[in-house]
């Protein structure tokens, strides 16, 4: 007999805090075994009657009360390795949401927290944060060496996150990066205009640089094939107002 398995949509969740300039993962504390009390990405179980794309979108909907265009998530990868989750086998479709709002959080079905954690980094892994809680991206580059370390991997709720999401974010946070510089869809978490300054910022993190080291001009030059300058934002101080621009190809 054929073993069974289920389809989970596993969705990496990025935000912006315009107050504190930071980019921002939504995590959620489980309640359910395996994992019980161990923060981790939401997901939910795909149903028969929809597409993953579909799946996605209602997850957003339905935890955070977001109703959002098709263009706010993108496919990320599947993860099926045998090792991946305790149990019975899942195989994970993981998908990215860029949210042009930071809305307060309510735990759905299934968690008893959700909090958004701000992004830093620390040497080569990026790092996530919230009070006591401190997560990180997997050092380990080369899939088969994660999974082979998963199995022997002695999980702490405090530093570790649950099944493989550390790698999965990984693959996230490198795939975002990589695309900066023709098709960088995190910048939908600025909202659907942008200054300069808050691109670079944005930049800054993912590239692991100081928001100075990125010179404002250069930056305008390298990007002006996606960005397109829309008018100016309000102007809250004396001085020459920012310019505002948008993503060319959405």
């Amino acid at each position: 007999m054929a073993k069974q398995f289920t389809i989970n949509i596993t969705n990496i969740i990025w935000s912006f805090d315009r107050e504190n300039h930071q980019v921002n993962l939504l995590l959620v504390r489980r309640t359910d075994q395996p994992f019980e009390q161990f923060w981790a990405l939401p997901e939910t179980e795909m149903r028969t009657d929809e597409s993953a794309d579909e799946a996605a979108l209602r997850l957003v909907r339905e935890k955070i009360g977001l109703k959002l265009a098709s263009f706010h998530t993108e496919q990320l990868a599947t993860f099926t390795h045998p090792e991946r989750t305790p149990g019975q086998r899942t195989l994970s479709l993981a998908y990215m949401t860029f949210l042009p709002e930071m809305p307060d959080l309510v735990p759905g079905y299934g968690a008893s927290d959700a909090r958004w954690f701000s992004m830093a980094s620390e040497g080569d892994q990026n790092t996530f944060n919230n009070g006591q809680y401190h997560f990180a991206t997997t050092p380990i580059t080369v899939q088969t060496d994660y999974y082979a370390a998963l199995a022997e991997r002695k999980a702490d709720p405090q530093t570790s996150l649950a099944f493989d999401h550390d790698w999965i974010l990984k693959i996230a946070c490198d795939r975002i990066t990589n695309k900066l510089d023709y098709q960088p869809n995190i910048l939908l978490i600025l909202g659907s205009m942008f200054t300069l300054k808050q691109a670079r910022r944005v930049f800054s993190i993912f590239k692991h640089i100081e928001l100075e080291d990125i010179d404002n001009s250069n930056f305008k030059k390298n990007h002006r094939h996606i960005f397109e300058m829309v008018g100016t934002a309000a102007q809250t101080r004396p001085g020459r107002p920012a310019k505002v621009f948008r993503l060319r190809y959405l």
